[in-house]
């Protein structure tokens, strides 16, 4: 199989995953001991590393299960009032603009869609596009920090601190950006950001965060509510009683996001800068050498790609040319619907593990497939 959708699911390593059986045989050898007597330290300890990669305050961290858990606690714990709008754009991740137009019906709120264009020129684009639909009844922003769909690093910090000059908060989605690109969440401005660990960084499937600015913290809660509503401790905030412990679950995936930013970070002299580095140079190269094989431009400048890049493909059917690159050519990549259908892009992934050689096989298949059709 050749595998080009890391973006996706991620990819574990084995180091990691030995390191996860070995917290789950601590766990079940005693596990009251576990949960009651060393699971909080253990939390804390990976916390801090997490916080630290990722430019955090531990404080303003909780774990979560994925991406899309810690934007639907961010909506579910808003106040709003009917007539109040969310905007997002029309890159959002599927699964949460679900979520926000779950939470527009419950409130009466009115979901508002800024229109981003792509292919892209530059990123002032996106902050143009974004800022021409704020309105004084605009209370959030609900944006991805690299798209899903286009695999756009969107200019996240330039849009939050524009918002937040006007009183309004951002939500940004970051799935995909841990371990893609360099991260200092104090610095960009944004109130609300979720991350997962899984992919880019590596850690095991579940391992999720969510950073909550310092003054929001009090307003966020966890989507399931536990013990620690009413707890009477008072060595821990609200915010971490709350969010540490929400019922029995697995928590080893969080406690191996500490060995996962280890591992990774070992595998080049130039730890995970030069990482970073070389998976953005290979998806750059590799945007190239399919932009050449299929005679189409470069969707968006160099400057918006991280570790993935998407290609326009002609227009037709996305189930046919997916099914046919992974039964036929033993390609694993995906193959996006978009806007106005029946457009399509193909999204390719660049980790430590790819090879030039992989798009090659990949541009030649397409040729010989979109000729067919």
């Amino acid at each position: 199989m050749t595998f080009l959708n890391h973006g996706s699911f991620g990819a574990c390593p084995v180091a990691v995953l030995e390191q996860q059986q070995a917290l789950r045989q601590q766990l079940e050898a005693e596990p009251v001991r576990f949960f009651a007597r060393e699971l909080e330290p253990l939390l804390d300890a990976a916390r801090t590393e997490l916080a630290q990669f990722v430019g955090a305050d531990p404080e303003n961290l909780a774990f979560v299960p994925n991406a899309t858990t810690g934007v639907n606690t961010v909506l579910r714990s808003l106040a709003l009032q009917p007539g109040d709008e969310l905007l997002t754009t029309d890159h959002e991740y599927n699964a949460c603009r679900n979520a926000l137009n779950a939470i527009a019906a419950q409130t009466g709120a009115q979901v508002v869609v800024a229109q981003v264009p792509f292919p892209l020129e530059s990123a002032e684009q996106v902050v143009e596009a974004v800022l021409s639909r704020v309105s004084a009844k605009t209370k959030l922003l609900l944006i991805d920090h690299v798209s899903s769909q286009t695999a756009v690093v969107m200019p996240i910090e330039a849009i939050a601190k524009t918002l937040f000059t006007h009183g309004i908060d951002t939500l940004v989605d970051g799935a995909h950006a841990p371990g893609m690109v360099p991260l200092d969440l104090e610095s960009t401005g944004v109130t609300y950001y979720t991350g997962n660990c899984h992919k880019w960084l590596c850690a095991p499937k579940g391992a999720a965060f969510l950073y909550v600015k310092r003054e929001r913290r009090s307003q966020v809660r966890p989507l399931v509510i536990s013990h620690g509503a009413n707890s009477p401790r008072t060595d821990r905030s609200f915010f971490r009683l709350e969010f540490d412990w929400t019922g029995t679950s697995d928590p080893t995936p969080f406690l191996c996001v500490p060995e996962a930013i280890r591992v990774m970070g070992a595998l080049l002299p130039g730890g995970w800068p030069e990482l970073m580095q070389q998976n953005r140079a290979k998806a750059l190269a590799a945007r190239q050498i399919l932009c050449s094989a299929l005679k189409v431009e470069p969707p968006c400048p160099e400057s918006m790609i991280g570790s993935m890049a998407a290609v326009p493909l002609p227009s037709g059917c996305v189930e046919t040319l997916y099914d046919a690159l992974f039964h036929r050519y033993h390609i694993e990549v995906p193959v996006i619907p978009w806007h106005p259908a029946p457009n399509r892009l193909l999204r390719v992934s660049a980790q430590l593990y790819n090879a030039l050689a992989e798009y090659d096989q990949l541009a030649s298949a397409l040729v010989t497939l979109l000729a067919d059709e």
